[in-house]
């Protein structure tokens, strides 16, 4: 294979993956028994779901503190953890979210880890994988055209009030002119007007329904409860009165199952849905990861961006709609952004400043406040960079020692799963103490306003909440269709625990702004929607899509 510049896909392509059907029998799947995708890709069917295994086998959760311009690395620990837990005897297996493309070719790059704990084939993984991500659009843009072809029908329409529509359209890429969009233009031949727009994929209602989905007919129920909007008379409208849910339901028969790839050391790896965690849920599905722990004696997942999103949505979210609880969370963090959050710029990162360290370790604590509050054993992983300095190490080191919390270091990048192996015995030792199941923030008992409250307060720091008039207006309107029992899945930033994205640290004295609300009753949660965040991301100034380009025999370069 053709190497590139970046050491990441240089790494990659360096490595030949193991046929599929290998990989599929160090889990005990037989050819047969697992839908190959070419060479190096399958799909894992729902049956091997093993309840009895899922209760006995462990889980570990890994995520961050606050994310920083220097990055964290949670994705490299969490593969790395997963080599390092086979390099000491555990049989284990990664469980981890699919790439959208909107990051890809915006300013993350890829997303499979990197250096030598990496999963492949890194290339198909990030660019279209399975077609997991096509097959979500499809449903969600079916829904679209359905609400309104029956709008525009003069005999068989359900007397939708269009100006009630809430539902967007849907595109896996960064695009900030379709935020806002009128349709219908054209004159009767091209429908009525109306003001739409279009989610990014990852923050589409069918991407949370299938990652919280329990099988294929809890995933049709759920795609007829989502709330299209109101009648002119003030009655609820629901895909299912639209007759749209089996048609969206069999756009996903193959998207529903997840899919099997590896390490590259040959070590399984499921991957499987891809909601992000500041506008979404943030977790991968729940079928992905209890076909992980049915097959595997320790499943390492993930929640994305900080602890304070992805972890809190995997506890109050996913684990109780599916029933689960972590044996151990493992929290990354490292010394550039510990000195960013110490208040150091990018560009100086890079110099060795204790002091900054110490400063910065308000946000690292405030993290495992937050995980303890859980009654979840916490690991901390400072993932090593050249640039650090033993004193810088020692400072998080001493603090770690402090609050009883253990620590070890990430050395994947660099070693693989032999730099992982302290790291990976350090987990054990916590996954093996928790005898308990997780405790979470709020019970569902409590009005919307109370859970909303209990985060902001709790998980965030926040000192007051307001509402605008329209979330409070949805906030009722949520509450008279009977859905007052719904968790809260918050829209936030994910640079601060406030809702200003610049407000970095342990910001204290804060409110958390509701603009606005969004009801998704299929996925079963109301969605809060803070401060300036938008569930359609924009481009930067220099895309990453312009370094990302393919030769004549089919190389790809420029992918990170």
């Amino acid at each position: 294979m053709k190497s590139n510049e970046n050491p990441d896909l240089k790494i990659a392509q360096s490595i030949t993956p193991q046929p599929i059907n290998e990989i599929g029998k160090k889990l005990g799947l037989t050819n047969g028994e697992i839908e190959q995708y070419g060479k190096y890709k399958a799909k894992i069917p729902l049956s091997y779901i093993d309840e009895k295994k899922v209760a006995k086998n462990k889980m570990v959760l890994v995520s961050a503190i606050t994310p920083t311009p220097a990055g964290e690395g949670k994705t490299t620990v969490s593969v790395g953890l997963v080599d390092g837990l086979n390099k000491i005897g555990k049989k284990a297996i990664a469980v981890l979210r699919e790439p959208s493309l909107g990051p890809v070719f915006g300013i993350k790059g890829g997303a499979t880890g990197g250096g030598y704990s990496q999963l492949i084939p890194m290339e198909d993984i990030n660019l279209h994988f399975n077609g997991d991500f096509a097959a979500i659009e499809k449903a969600n843009n079916l829904l679209s055209a359905l609400i309104n072809n029956n709008i525009y029908s003069r005999s068989r329409n359900l007397g939708i009030d269009p100006r009630t529509v809430k539902w967007r359209w849907a595109m896996d890429m960064n695009d900030r002119s379709l935020r806002h969009i009128v349709t219908g233009l054209g004159g009767k031949q091209g429908g009525f007007l109306q003001e739409s727009g279009f989610n990014i994929t990852a923050a589409s209602e069918i991407m949370a329904i299938l990652c919280l989905a329990k099988d294929f007919s809890d995933l049709k129920e759920r795609m007829g409860n989502i709330y299209v909007g109101d009648t002119f008379s003030g009655d609820a409208v629901f895909a299912k009165d639209l007759k749209a849910h089996g048609a969206m339901a069999a756009l996903l028969k193959d998207a529903i199952k997840p899919n099997l790839v590896q390490t590259l050391e040959g070590n399984p790896a499921i991957i499987h849905g891809g909601p992000f965690a500041n506008i979404a849920q943030g977790t991968n599905s729940i079928i992905g990861t209890k076909i992980g722990l049915s097959l595997a004696e320790y499943t390492v997942t993930e929640a994305g961006f900080g602890a304070d999103l992805g972890a809190e949505k995997f506890f109050n979210i996913k684990c109780r709609a599916g029933g689960l609880s972590p044996s151990a969370l493992v929290l990354v963090a490292t010394v550039r952004a510990l000195k960013y959050h110490g208040g150091v710029a990018k560009t100086e990162l890079k110099s060795p400043n204790v002091k900054a360290v110490k400063d910065g370790l308000v946000n690292l604590e405030k993290h495992i406040e937050n995980i303890q509050s859980f009654d979840v054993p916490v690991v901390v992983a400072i993932n090593k960079f050249v640039s650090d300095t033993s004193d810088e190490l020692k400072t998080i080191l001493d603090r770690c020692e402090e609050l009883n919390v253990p620590l070890d270091y990430s050395d994947g990048w660099a070693n693989g799963g032999e730099g992982m192996k302290d790291l990976a015995s350090k987990v054990v030792d916590a996954a093996e103490s928790c005898t308990s199941t997780f405790k979470p923030t709020y019970e569902l008992n409590t009005s919307l306003k109370e859970k909303i409250e209990a985060i902001s307060e709790q998980i965030y720091g926040a000192n007051k909440i307001t509402y605008s008039p329209s979330a409070d207006s949805i906030l009722k309107r949520a509450k008279d269709l009977g859905f007052e029992n719904f968790p809260i899945c918050m829209a936030k930033t994910q640079n601060s625990f406030s809702d200003d994205a610049s407000s970095y640290g342990r910001p204290t004295n804060f409110t958390i702004n509701v603009r606005e609300v969004e009801i998704a009753a299929g996925a079963g949660f109301i969605i809060p929607i803070t401060g300036k965040m938008l569930r359609m991301p924009g481009l930067p100034t220099v895309p990453a899509a312009e370094n990302i380009d393919i030769d004549g025999e089919g190389n790809i370069s420029g992918l990170f």
